[in-house]
């Protein structure tokens, strides 16, 4: 109809000629017809979830190993968000988690979620060895208290012998007093240095001793960063000197030690140094004022407002 009417204002002409037939018309009208009524197919089963709570339900069930599909769907209620439990299930399966437990009923928590969880409770202890100006080479006993990061320089000798690291391990429970008891493992390697007598000594005030495997450093993680963190910053920088040696190396260490113990930022410790109160930080600083270390090989800074 509406051609029809549009070709009223053609010239003769063209009237004459028909632009379409009839047949393409119901062909049109048949295809508007379809236009109207065609309607998306209809989805079976739950609406999909979203990115951003898929990825949630992974990382819950990667950080617990533990946790099966029904347990994460309880801390997800707990988060506000319902989600029903076969769905946590087909995500934890698409994804090739299976289900919890993931691990061996046998296995423990890994070597280093253990050390965490017990870092509060946590002492370690090593050596590290200093060559001086005269090639001749000094080695330094040290404990960390792991929780805080706090450094214990306990002695520095050139012949480190079982007598003497056993008597340094007393001068360190001594210095410990009361607090002594609040530790529950040394952590050491398997040095010869390391006696029945010295382990004696931790274990009469409640410490049991934890021996990392052979040639594993990383199971001592902890005192291995010290001493890198230290020949970083202090050893490697300085030529120990003097007719002695170890005097120098004690008075190098031990200002090192302060400085690591009461100024040093530590990202364990959410860049605050062991000795710091967690609970003041003054800011703005309107005056800093700066403080030098091992004659200006570190610097230190303080607000003098």
């Amino acid at each position: 109809m509406v051609l029809a009417a549009l070709a009223r204002h053609l010239p003769g002409r063209l009237r004459r000629h028909r632009l379409v037939t009839p047949g393409t018309l119901l062909a049109w009208h048949r295809q508007l017809l379809r236009w109207k009524w065609k309607q998306k197919p209809a989805r079976t089963g739950r609406p999909p979830i979203s990115e951003e709570l898929t990825a949630l339900i992974l990382r819950l069930a990667r950080e617990n190993p533990t946790w099966g599909h029904t347990r994460i769907q309880g801390e997800l209620r707990r988060l506000g968000r319902r989600v029903g439990a076969s769905t946590v299930r087909r995500v934890l399966r698409s994804a090739g988690l299976g289900p919890a437990p993931r691990r061996s009923p046998n296995a423990g928590p890994t070597w280093r979620q253990f050390l965490r969880a017990q870092a509060s409770g946590l002492l370690a202890a090593d050596f590290f060895h200093i060559d001086t100006v005269t090639l001749k080479r000094l080695y330094m006993f040290f404990a960390m208290e792991v929780g805080t990061r706090t450094i214990h320089i306990l002695g520095v000798t050139a012949h480190p012998t079982a007598a003497w690291a056993t008597q340094l391990a007393r001068n360190l429970t001594d210095d410990l007093s009361d607090r002594a008891s609040h530790f529950r493992y040394l952590l050491r390697d398997r040095d010869s240095r390391y006696t029945q007598a010295f382990d004696v000594v931790f274990s009469a005030n409640g410490i049991d001793i934890l021996k990392s495997a052979p040639q594993a450093p990383k199971m001592n993680a902890h005192a291995e960063r010290f001493i890198r963190t230290a020949r970083a910053e202090c050893t490697d920088r300085l030529l120990i000197y003097n007719e002695y040696n170890e005097p120098h190396l004690r008075r190098v260490l031990a200002e090192y030690a302060e400085h690591y113990n009461s100024a040093r930022p530590h990202r364990a410790l959410q860049l605050r140094a062991p000795a710091d109160d967690p609970d003041v930080i003054p800011f703005p600083a309107q005056r800093i004022q700066r403080h030098d270390i091992l004659g200006g090989l570190i610097h230190e800074y303080q607000d003098t407002a």
